[in-house]
């Protein structure tokens, strides 16, 4: 093993193979207050994450600072999909769906052990469905569409289904007024572990990376931004950069005014939320999407190992962008799509999850959010500052890609991105199907760290013990608990349950019980003091009842 020296050297691929890249928080903060960087990114979203990647990629010397943790605002909230979306055909956005769908074979080219093919159900229905058969066969010319533009890709086109083919993959569907079915293919991820692997890889090529560094101010020169004074677990220190890209998604307007006075307020948040059901209360093994009576929204139901996650409402938000949870109102509103379109009764006493996440969308005041477009922006403002937002998971890559063509002309510099054909730590040699066919822990750990798996059984096989699961009921180990607080600046018992595993979201209530055993190892391996993970574990079960008291009494979010 290695630790991350004060100034790291560029790793090759190989090397990143080889050995596990540690990453010391202290030996972090020295480096982004003593070092002068070419670009500064503000924001450890996905959108940030890559933005940070194309520039160390380019040879720029990068740094990227997240006020938070990596990835928990939108970017560990969002429905995981990682599509072209059929929607933005029917809004006919089909350049958008053409270039979705090229990152999306990107991404599973890239990352092909955190984006996986996923079929897509809809069921055709005689009455109250999404669509009768009628109205099937326009749907399936838009279906046409999306594997010509693009959806070919995936391995698979679209097909046709019959009613025991469709019950076949959602055994518990109502079969009253089921007359077939239409099946696609598109792609899904674990958001969080995704921004996690572009951070890690960043930093794999140079990049300085930190999380809980939140910028309290810009450093101006000359009337332009040069950096970022900065607050990092009670220090505070400037970051110098001659470049800085706001990429901090629904807090946008928030950095903009402190770079120019006369900013005007642009993003227009949009909350989406996602409950999680266990699955034997459902029993399906694709994405089946449903009607909501009265609505025109559809649901979505997709099987995720033992459970099953049901999404996502499109509603204007204007609340506090820093307490955004799923509310009673909304589980109801995706149970009752649920108990509709499936045998059996979903109550809330079923709900062992939620989220709820805001999209930064950009654009007027008028209409529904659900009908706005998301396509991507970026903008110089006057002081320099280059300022990304909009846009989706899907096309992160290439949005980094073009937020780094404008720090490239910011500095007057030339060079082309390297994104496209750049695998993600653990991508390299992964075999998806071979690791599926191991089982067990292999499999399991296969799934998130790709070739990087080999560093979490070390820590197993040179400690046993390590192999015993962190919650009930999941497959997460203690060893991934080590090596999150190790590799991947896990700081805090809410960063590893929420978002280095998905225990919060997957299982809340086991996920408590795990709390103190989490805080212990952090602690551990931090070299914490016991005050710090007392508190850490008591914040952790004052978010989870916070969200509960949100979900299930209807309390103010």
């Amino acid at each position: 093993m290695i630790t991350m020296p004060a100034r790291k050297p560029r790793r090759s691929a190989a090397a990143a193979r080889r050995t596990p890249l540690l990453l010391d928080r202290k030996a972090l903060k020295r480096q982004l207050a003593d070092d002068t960087y070419d670009v500064l990114v503000i924001g450890g979203g996905v959108t940030g994450a890559y933005a940070v990647l194309d520039a160390a990629s380019r040879g720029l010397r990068a740094a990227l600072i997240e006020k938070d943790d990596f990835a928990s605002g939108t970017s560990s909230k969002s429905s995981k999909m990682v599509h072209g979306g059929l929607r933005y055909i029917e809004q006919g956005n089909v350049n958008l769906v053409r270039h979705s769908l090229l990152e999306r074979h990107r991404f599973r080219k890239n990352a092909p052990h955190l984006v996986h093919r996923l079929p897509f159900l809809f069921p055709i229905l005689e009455k109250e469905g999404i669509f009768d058969a009628r109205l099937a066969k326009g749907f399936e010319g838009l279906l046409w569409t999306y594997d010509l533009v693009g959806g070919w890709r995936i391995g698979k086109l679209h097909q046709r289904l019959t009613v025991p083919e469709v019950l076949a993959q959602a055994p518990t569907l109502r079969a009253d007024n089921l007359r077939g079915g239409l099946m696609y293919f598109d792609a899904r991820t674990d958001d969080a572990r995704l921004v996690l692997t572009i951070v890690r890889t960043a930093a794999a090529l140079g990049a300085t990376v930190l999380n809980g560094a939140k910028a309290e101010g810009l450093l101006t020169r000359q009337g332009k931004v040069a950096g970022a004074r900065v607050a990092a677990d009670g220090d505070t220190f400037d970051i110098r950069a001659r470049a800085v890209v706001n990429a901090t998604g629904v807090w946008t307007d928030e950095l903009d005014a402190k770079a120019d006075d006369g900013h005007r307020p642009q993003v227009r948040p949009a909350k989406g939320v996602h409950i999680v059901v266990p699955w034997d209360k459902v029993r399906i093994n694709c994405t089946v999407t449903v009607p909501i009576p009265g609505r025109a929204r559809r649901a979505t139901c997709t099987r995720w190992g033992n459970s099953v996650v049901l999404g996502t409402t499109d509603e204007d938000y204007q609340g506090s962008p820093d307490d955004v949870h799923c509310t009673r109102q909304e589980m109801d509103f995706l149970l009752e799509g649920a108990n509709t379109a499936f045998e059996g009764k979903l109550t809330p006493d079923d709900v062992v999850g939620s989220i709820g996440g805001l999209r930064p969308l950009v654009g007027g005041k008028e209409g529904a959010t659900l009908d706005m477009r998301r396509d991507h922006h970026i903008t110089v403002g006057r002081t320099g500052m280059v300022t990304v937002t909009g846009g989706k998971l899907t096309t992160s890559r290439h949005m980094g890609e073009l937020v780094v063509d404008k720090v490239m002309a910011v500095l007057g510099r030339k060079g082309k991105s390297r994104t496209a054909d750049l695998p993600l730590l653990g991508g390299a040699g992964h075999d998806t199907e071979a690791v599926a066919a191991s089982g067990g822990i292999a499999a399991h750990l296969g799934e998130r760290f790709g070739t990087e798996a080999r560093f979490v059984g070390d820590l197993i096989q040179d400690d046993p013990a390590l192999a015993e699961p962190i919650v009930a009921g999941l497959p997460y180990t203690k060893a991934e608990v080590v090596y999150a607080a190790r590799a991947e600046l896990a700081r805090s018992v809410d960063d590893v349950l929420s978002r280095r595993t998905r225990a919060r979201l997957f299982a809340r209530d086991a996920s408590v019980d795990a709390a103190e055993a989490v805080g212990a190892v952090l602690g551990q391996e931090l070299n914490l003091p016991e005050a710090e993970v007392e508190r850490s574990v008591s914040d952790y079960l004052t978010a989870v009842r916070h969200e509960k008291s949100v979900l299930l009494e209807g309390a103010a979010a």
